[in-house]
C-alpha cells in the first residue's frame, strides 16, 4: 500500500480518496454480505454516478419521487468503499442500494452469485476526462492540476481515483458474466432519458405508472437535479468537504 500520497490511498492497486478511504473497512469489503435483492451502481468517476443515484431513488421510492421523503441519493445509494456517515448496513432495509467506483476484482465476492443487480454506467473518456480536471481543481481533497494537458497525462497514467478509465471499463466487461449485470451509455441516457429509465426499470423489475414515468424523467433532467439539495451536494461539499474556490458546481453542465 502506498501511503505517501497525500491524496490518494493505494489500496490494491486501486487508488481512493484518501480522507474517506479507511483500511478495516476496505478489507472488509470482499466478504461484505450480499442480499438478493442489492442494486450496485458502479460507474469511473464523473460517468453519471450521482444522476444514476437520482435515477434509481425516484424509482424506487414514491416519497422520493413526491419529496415527503427527505433523504440526499448519497444516504440512499452509499459508497461501499466510503462509509462516512458509519451506517451499519446489515440494518438497512431492503433493498439496499450502493454506489461504487471499484474495480470488478474489489467489490463484495457476494455480488457473482448473479443475483444481486449491477448497474454499470459508461462515459466517453474525453468529457470524463474534462469534467474530472475541473473537479479535482475544485474539490479540496482531490490534487489539482495546473493544465488540463498535465491531468491528461495523470488521467492516462492512472494516478487519479479509480486509476485508468481504460483498464476499469474493461475489467468489467470482459467479466460480464459473473455478475448480474447491465451496462448504460451515459451518451445514451442523455439522448433519450424516458427511453433509458423504462430499460432500467426492465432490468431492476419495477413497473411504473406513466405518470410516476414522467415524474421521474422530468425530475432527473439536469435542471431540476440542479436545483434538488436531495440530488446536487454542493452545499454539503462546500462546507462538510471542502473546496478551492467558488467558482466551480458540482453539477456544472
Amino acid at each position: 500500500m502506498d501511503n505517501k500520497n497525500s491524496y490518494l490511498y493505494n489500496f490494491k492497486g486501486h487508488y481512493l480518496q484518501r480522507q474517506f478511504a479507511k483500511i478495516e473497512m476496505l478489507e472488509a469489503i470482499e466478504d461484505f454480505e450480499i442480499r438478493d435483492d442489492d442494486v450496485f451502481i458502479i460507474t469511473y468517476p464523473k460517468s453519471g454516478t450521482f444522476w444514476t443515484q437520482q435515477i434509481l431513488s425516484l424509482i424506487y421510492f414514491e416519497g422520493h419521487r413526491n419529496r415527503t421523503e427527505n433523504i440526499t441519493t448519497a444516504l440512499r445509494a452509499p459508497f461501499v468503499e466510503y462509509n462516512n456517515h458509519n451506517v451499519d448496513h446489515s440494518k438497512r432495509p431492503s433493498p439496499r442500494f450502493f454506489t461504487s467506483h471499484l474495480q470488478y476484482n474489489l467489490v463484495p465476492k457476494g455480488l457473482k452469485n448473479q443475483k444481486a443487480k449491477v448497474l454499470y454506467v459508461y462515459r466517453n473518456p474525453k468529457d470524463i476526462l474534462v469534467s474530472f480536471f475541473y473537479f479535482t481543481n475544485w474539490l479540496a481533497i482531490l490534487k489539482p492540476s495546473d493544465t488540463l494537458d498535465h491531468f491528461m497525462e495523470k488521467f492516462l497514467d492512472g494516478k487519479v481515483e479509480a486509476n485508468c478509465w481504460f483498464d476499469h471499463i474493461r475489467g468489467w466487461y470482459e467479466r460480464r458474466n459473473d455478475f448480474n449485470i447491465m451496462f448504460m451509455c451515459y451518451e445514451d441516457m442523455k439522448k433519450d432519458l424516458r427511453s433509458s429509465v423504462l430499460k432500467i426499470c426492465k432490468f431492476l423489475a419495477k413497473s411504473l405508472s406513466e405518470e410516476d414515468l414522467d415524474s421521474v424523467v422530468r425530475q432527473a433532467e439536469f435542471q431540476n437535479m440542479k436545483c434538488d439539495p436531495l440530488a446536487n451536494y454542493k452545499n454539503i461539499i462546500k462546507y462538510k468537504v471542502g473546496i478551492r474556490n467558488d467558482e466551480g458546481n458540482f453539477l456544472r453542465k
